[in-house]
């Protein structure tokens, strides 16, 4: 939670601080994009460094990358896409669909589980497709 405030607080301040005009309010805002697909290896060796590839969609001319979210929640992973979203720009409807590739060191013995954010039902709950790959000594 800490780091969620803290990466939220260091954006804020970046944006603010690039303005040339102190008149002028920010645009931009952050959106998470949904994982379209994925590639892990199917198992994990102790000690090692796996590139781990995800797929997504940018879903106009209005979006663009600012990074990788990549979240622990115990023994899980969450992971979707961060886009920075111009409020005010004159967007395109042509979707981009995009690929980012993601290294991890394996260090634990436990299973990883990746929860690949989906993105959320009509109640507004997220949607995960979760993948276990299991470690091997």
């Amino acid at each position: 939670m800490i780091k969620k405030v803290f990466l939220t607080f260091l954006v804020a301040v970046t944006l603010v601080s690039c303005s040339l005009d102190d008149d002028n309010d920010s645009n931009l805002v952050l959106k998470t994009l949904p994982i379209k697909s994925y590639v892990v290896p199917d198992e994990f060796e102790l000690g090692m460094s796996y590139t781990l590839k995800v797929e997504y969609d940018l879903p106009n001319s209005c979006h663009s990358f600012y990074n990788l979210y990549y979240d622990y929640d115990g023994s899980s992973r969450i992971v979707a896409i961060t886009s920075l979203f111009d409020t005010e720009g004159t967007c395109t409807d042509t979707v981009v669909t995009k690929e980012y590739e993601f290294v991890i060191t394996v260090e634990q013995m436990e299973d990883y589980t990746f929860r690949f954010w989906k993105g959320k039902d009509d109640e507004d709950n997220d949607i995960f497709e979760d993948v276990t790959v299991p470690v091997v000594e």
